[in-house]
């Protein structure tokens, strides 16, 4: 049950990212460019956890990729604030 619930947010993520990368190539907004590779980052971060089936929860190192694509998203909130300066 978990590896399909981790295959559902793994096709989530990627197609949000599309949807993202859809409205930057329409927009070419940095903002929208930021926020589709953020959430492929989540996708290719649910992936490797579904691959690996770590033990335990506590291995750190697996969650890197959901840090990177969170600093993705603060970024491109913040890219986008500046802007309008």
């Amino acid at each position: 049950m978990i590896q399909f619930l981790s295959g559902v947010t793994t096709a989530g993520c990627l197609g949000v990212g599309l949807f993202f990368l859809r409205l930057w190539s329409e927009t070419r907004d940095r903002f929208f460019a930021l926020f589709g590779f953020a959430f492929w980052v989540l996708a290719l971060n649910a992936l490797v956890l579904v691959l690996a089936a770590p033990a335990s929860e506590h291995q750190h190192y697996f969650y890197i990729g959901r840090l990177l694509a969170f600093l993705l998203i603060i970024a491109a909130i913040v890219d986008k604030n500046r802007q309008r300066e």
